[in-house]
């Protein structure tokens, strides 16, 4: 083994296995910029610029978006903070925003999750590395960690009136905090019903995913904060300030590193073998976020990794409103990979779903359907993914409800129920916004997803 290890063989495989070990990392690890630039690219493909042009959504199974859902309109704004400082002026009302860097990192909750609590107020958005002085009252300060921001705003449909939730979204004001800095007033285009692709899923297993990295690691001011894994990067050749130019042998190590990597990734989000991802016990539910301490992933003692790459393989943007287990979160999210037998969701197969009622929910709640291969909203003829309380759902009465899912649900069918995909896996998402305390202490809990026969 010792001559094995000096001989020319040995060290080049040595090496070889090496820099393949820190590419994989390295995948994972920039997995959610990479994820992040291509929400970039997929808004701009429907017409957003940043600083310019901002959209409603009515957001369904045209748009494919990591576990979005249709519970509410969406308001998505692309921001480049290059021009200095920007305030995003909230008027009150029921608006959940959140801004978030070009890596995912949060950055700021405003609205009901944030620090105005819903009643408005001036947030101020800073660039990174600003020195310029900044106002001492009248502002909600957020120090970004990149230029470039994904602000994500919803607005709750009151009473299930999406129009005047669509409309509340071009209330939302954004303007520099330099009076004299040039800027035109963004004007909002409405981007429902759109083709939009914001995932990842063309780059992510092959090389290509390494370009789009490179390229977004030129865009962007270097965060502290990832001194060690851009470490990894530049001992594989890819390094802010350089050209993209692997060798040959690189290549290929980059190309099996985005195939393995992602492949990890998918097993660690669909075949979870944590204990603490169940939420009881007697349910296969699961934690849809494995940490909720805050939106970072942090512990007491370390960043969990493995909670962050099962949720970015599956969802886009973490905040600490997102995450908390009490009654003070916004919202509260459950994962359904499993029917009661431990089997895995199949879109040939039909299932049921018992929902005790009421729900513990101060807002409204949901059941969304979403496909293992695009993780976006499941897209079949009936076109639809979700079953909402404020919609499909708004007229169920008694003591349960049941759902169900399968190849041949149709929309006129008494029981309500969202179509599948042969020979294509689901899983789903149960959503409860203003969650009760009986959603967390166990009074309360969804029934199995059963298997029907």
């Amino acid at each position: 083994m010792a001559n094995d290890a000096q001989s020319v063989e040995g060290i080049t495989r040595a090496y070889d296995e090496a820099d393949l070990a820190r590419a994989i990392q390295a995948y994972k690890f920039f997995y959610p910029t990479v994820s992040g630039a291509a929400i970039v690219k997929g808004n701009e493909q429907i017409g957003l610029i940043p600083n310019e042009v901002f959209a409603t959504l009515d957001c369904g199974p045209e748009q494919l978006v990591f576990t979005a859902n249709s519970d509410t309109p969406y308001g998505p704004i692309l921001l480049d903070l290059a021009v200095g400082p920007l305030v995003i002026d909230l008027p009150p009302g029921p608006l959940i925003v959140c801004s978030m860097d070009i890596n995912q990192r949060w950055v700021a909750d405003m609205g009901l999750p944030g620090p105005d609590g819903g009643n408005g107020g001036k947030h101020l958005l800073v660039p990174p590395g600003y020195k310029g002085a900044l106002p001492s009252e009248g502002y909600y300060v957020h120090h970004a960690s990149s230029n470039r921001q994904i602000v994500g705003v919803r607005s709750l449909p009151v009473h299930g009136n999406v129009a005047e939730a669509k409309a509340r979204l071009t209330t939302v004001k954004v303007y520099p905090l330099d009076s004299k800095a040039p800027w035109k007033e963004p004007r909002w285009i409405d981007a429902t019903g759109k083709q939009q692709d914001t995932t990842p899923a063309a780059w992510e297993t092959n090389e290509a995913f390494w370009k789009v990295l490179h390229d977004t690691l030129q865009k962007e001011p270097a965060y502290e904060g990832y001194r060690a894994p851009y470490g990894d990067l530049a001992a594989l050749g890819i390094e802010k300030g350089k050209p993209y130019n692997p060798d040959k042998r690189m290549t290929a190590i980059l190309q099996r590193a985005a195939t393995e990597g992602n492949a990890q990734m998918r097993a660690q989000s669909f075949f979870d073998r944590r204990p603490d991802r169940h939420v009881w016990p007697d349910r296969q539910w699961e934690w849809a976020s494995l940490r909720f301490e805050d939106g970072d992933f942090n512990t007491g003692g370390y960043v969990d990794l493995g909670a962050r790459e099962k949720w970015f393989y599956q969802a886009i943007g973490a905040s600490p409103a997102m995450f908390r287990r009490d009654t003070k979160a916004g919202s509260l999210y459950w994962l359904g990979l499993r029917d009661a037998q431990r089997q895995m969701l199949d879109g040939g197969k039909r299932y049921r779903l018992k929902v005790p009622l009421p729900v513990p929910g101060k807002l409204f709640w949901s059941v969304t359907v979403y496909d293992t291969l695009t993780r976006s909203q499941i897209r079949t003829t009936q076109n639809r993914a979700a079953l909402r309380s404020l919609f499909e759902l708004s007229t169920v009465s008694g003591d349960s409800v049941e759902l169900r899912f399968g190849p041949d649900t149709e929309d006129d069918s008494d029981t309500p129920g969202i179509q599948t995909i042969p020979g294509r896996y689901w899983f789903t998402y149960f959503r409860i916004y203003g969650p009760e305390a009986a959603a967390f202490d166990g009074s309360w809990k969804p029934g199995e997803i059963e298997r029907i026969s």
